[in-house]
């Protein structure tokens, strides 16, 4: 996963968190209302935030678990190959070096 996507994600989720939060501020706002159509706008929306906050928690846990596999993956591939990980990390400062330098 590339930092861009990461980036990307984490946006969505603090969106999704932030839409939920102000819905549930409404729904507050909103509690005196009597009107009977009202009462069941307030129920749909108080079950679809309770649905999103479900899905928002599951999706945080699989990003977490996949982080967690590409680290245990990372691990296990520099100790069976010290020297090719070593490489990797030279070739990737190199890299690095040479697009600072032409700024």
């Amino acid at each position: 996963m590339n930092d861009s996507t990461t980036a990307a994600r984490e946006q969505m989720l603090a969106d999704l968190r932030a839409v939920v939060a102000d819905s549930e501020e409404l729904l507050k706002a909103t509690a005196g209302a009597a009107d009977e159509r009202a009462a069941a706008a307030r129920a749909r929306v108080e079950e679809s935030l309770r649905a999103a906050k479900v899905k928002i928690e599951e999706f945080d846990s699989q990003m977490l678990d996949r982080l967690n596999q590409a680290v245990k993956a990372t691990d296990e591939y520099v100790h069976e190959h010290p020297w090719g990980a070593v490489g990797i990390a030279a070739a990737a400062g190199l890299l690095v070096g040479v697009l600072i330098a032409r700024r």
